[in-house]
């Protein structure tokens, strides 16, 4: 029963070596397949021309490939700003602060606190590449055939389940910087202290530097589960000789 276990699975991963343009998923339906009769074991054997190593760095590689244009995405001019996606807007509880304020002819005020904490943003994300290698580098085997036979986006959850916390601890005193850096902070004061200066109107002040962090953080995913999907499903994202052969040429 075990050599016809491993057998199958052996099979499954010599075959991701000739998977076309489906790649990604046509592997993953074999393998939510074959592990419906048989658990998968701590190793797979090697077998072919593609060993149990391969797949576990032909994962990593494809996750820092992710990361490393995911970020390089975000960190330059309107990365943030331009991508309807993940551009980061005035705070719900502040919606009523920008409809009044524009319609008292100040929305310049507040297009300027937008454009400063999207730019905050986009010069706070290398901040994230670190962090992320380091969880990459600590996954294991079986962590990767999680993540092969997982959905779309298998992969950016594992980061989120690996990273979230240690991200948000050190993202925030990065975006407090960057804030101060590209006059954030000024433009939010400006924005809040003329609206709470209005007769008649409750004070607001959200906190700044939570609410860009949290929403930095947000759109450095989006952005890296749309990385991820790039190699799954586009044979032309495989920009390696070890991506084209687990995944498919």
């Amino acid at each position: 029963m075990k050599k016809t276990m491993y057998i199958t699975l052996a099979l499954m991963v010599v075959s991701t070596a000739s998977v076309s343009a489906q790649g990604w998923k046509s592997l993953k339906n074999k393998a939510k397949a074959q592990t419906e009769k048989v658990s998968i074991p701590k190793e797979i054997p090697s077998s072919g021309d593609l060993s149990q190593d391969e797949v576990g760095r032909g994962l990593k590689e494809a996750l820092n490939q992710g990361v490393k244009k995911g970020v390089e995405q975000l960190n330059k001019k309107d990365g943030y700003l331009k991508d309807p996606q993940i551009k980061i807007p005035m705070p719900n509880e502040a919606k009523n602060v920008e409809e009044k304020l524009r319609s008292l002819g100040q929305g310049e005020k507040v297009d300027e606190a937008i454009e400063s904490m999207n730019r905050a943003a986009e010069d706070a994300a290398e901040g994230a590449k670190d962090i992320f290698v380091a969880a990459i580098k600590g996954m294991t085997l079986t962590d990767a055939m999680s993540i092969l036979k997982g959905e779309d986006d298998a992969a950016t959850k594992y980061l989120n389940k690996a990273t979230n916390i240690e991200l948000a601890q050190k993202f925030e005193p990065v975006i407090k910087t960057s804030l101060d850096k590209v006059g954030a902070t000024k433009h939010w004061q400006t924005v809040f202290g003329t609206y709470n200066k209005l007769p008649f109107v409750s004070k607001v002040n959200p906190d700044l530097e939570k609410y860009v962090t949290e929403k930095a953080l947000k759109g450095l995913f989006i952005q890296v589960a749309k990385e991820e999907l790039k190699i799954r499903q586009d044979p032309s994202a495989r920009a390696t000789d070890l991506l084209k052969k687990v995944f498919g040429n």
